[in-house]
């Protein structure tokens, strides 16, 4: 008989080798995980991660083992400091997303960065067998989303990483761990039973908990099958009459996952990651990629940018009603508004972490161009990550219109940030919170990851 589906995805877990990974995954794996070192690293300085660390130092006692992003000397238990340094990660939405939509390294790599440095000497993974059980945390999230078309556009109902990531963090786990196959298949029931997080929290202090709460239940479900408790070993099956996995989508089609090896191709050799430019919401990218357009031909036309030559900003987006904020009141509410992100823009040519401070969003003549948005909803504009587009248009007093267009924003997956972009992003971050020898020294180590003896060096 065939496999069932939640025991195809444990045999994967347990049966992945590094060999199995090209070099073109490792490659994009390694840009994942310096990007999201460098994103949590800044994070690191956010007011939420500072309510976060406090509630674990405060509340609870611990085996004090794992490092803490941006805090030198500071050491939590593992799954407090995963917890906290994905709170870090998902902070500023600074982290890098996926099609379909998650956030998949913020979900994974603090629960493999604080379980590596929880195992004794004798056992340290490798940093090969470190960037295998990443890369295995990343296959289970895409595998997963690919089980129902729901998952293909802006999600309405739950945020993604806190269902997926969950599941995805405890397969990492699980692989770094070294857990067998049936307490692989226990550890996915297990994280089953503790993922979800509503889309009502986005654009507050909540929503970086959604991925800090994945990657330290994830690491806990891996943990507590590793004890000996049981889940449903059916999880991830389609099981009529009774909701699984499926109890998150109601569109839900699960297939197995094939062994690794010959005959299975790792997603992120077929599609790579989107990086953000700046600390945002992904789809603010498309419209500030699109002002910027529009406002270089403004500048062209006027000699200079001039407000009052604007009647009116017309922005051409998807209907998605988290992300439609038309005077975002706070900076988590700033990072979630195409109209902020656009008249940002506009106002100041770029956005960066400094847009999103109070004095940036209270300023008079921000709030003057937000007046005069007005949002259109064209019907080929769908909400989708791979198939959206931003569009802003100037309709100026004088009767002309200029108008910029964004298919695919730099940093998208079809259009990757270089190199040069990738190290000068993470070099930006990290200079927050560390020295700049330090700062090259984790570049380094990220670049060797695969030579590296004892993984929880990182």
């Amino acid at each position: 008989p065939e496999e069932p589906v939640t025991g195809s995805f444990a045999s994967f877990i347990q049966a992945a080798r590094p060999e199995h990974l090209s070099q073109t995954v490792r490659q994009r794996s390694k840009r994942m995980i310096l990007d999201s070192i460098g994103v949590g690293l800044v994070g690191s300085t956010t007011p939420v991660f500072d309510i976060a660390l406090r509630y674990c130092r405060e509340l609870y006692s611990s085996v004090a083992v794992s490092s803490v992003y941006g805090k030198p000397g500071v050491k939590l238990s593992p799954t407090l400091a995963a917890f906290t340094n994905g709170v870090a990660t998902h902070s500023m939405d600074f982290d890098d997303t996926w099609h379909p939509a998650t956030h998949p390294s913020g979900a994974v790599l603090p629960a493999l960065l604080a379980a590596s440095q929880m195992l004794p000497p004798s056992t340290k993974p490798s940093g090969l067998e470190f960037l295998l059980a990443f890369n295995v945390g990343l296959e289970v999230q895409g595998r997963l989303m690919h089980f129902s078309t729901e998952a293909h556009d802006i999600p309405k109902r739950f945020h993604p990483p806190s269902v997926v990531g969950t599941l995805g963090s405890a397969a990492a786990a699980a692989k770094l761990l070294s857990l067998s196959s049936a307490q692989c298949c226990h550890a996915l029931g297990i994280a089953a039973s503790l993922a979800g997080a509503p889309m009502a929290n986005a654009a507050t202090q909540a929503k970086p908990l959604h991925v800090g709460n994945a990657t330290r239940l994830g690491l806990e479900a891996a943990l507590l099958a590793a004890r000996g408790m049981e889940a449903n070993p059916l999880i991830l099956d389609d099981i009529p009459g009774c909701s699984g996995f499926s109890a998150f989508y109601s569109v839900y089609h699960p297939k197995p996952l094939s062994a690794p090896g010959e005959h299975h191709e790792f997603l992120l050799e077929k599609q790579d990651i989107a990086f953000k430019r700046f600390p945002a919401h992904l789809g603010m990218h498309w419209v500030v990629d699109a002002a910027l357009s529009v406002r270089n031909l403004f500048v062209n036309y006027a000699g200079s940018f001039s407000p009052s030559l604007i009647r009116s900003i017309v922005l051409r987006i998807p209907v998605s009603k988290y992300i439609n904020r038309p005077f975002p009141s706070s900076e988590h509410q700033a990072r979630h508004s195409f109209q902020f992100n656009a008249c940002a823009a506009l106002l100041d040519g770029e956005v960066g972490l400094g847009s999103f401070s109070e004095s940036s969003i209270q300023r008079q003549e921000l709030r003057e161009l937000l007046d005069k948005v007005v949002v259109e909803h064209p019907e080929d504009n769908v909400a989708n990550f791979d198939k959206m587009y931003g569009e802003v248009a100037l309709l100026l007093h004088s009767g002309d219109v200029l108008t910029g267009k964004c298919d695919t924003f730099y940093g998208h997956w079809r259009k990757p940030l270089s190199k040069e972009s990738l190290l000068k992003k993470f070099r930006s971050n990290a200079s927050h919170v560390l020295p700049e020898e330090k700062i090259e020294a984790i570049i380094t180590l990220v670049d060797n990851l695969e030579n590296l003896s004892d993984s929880s060096q990182l």
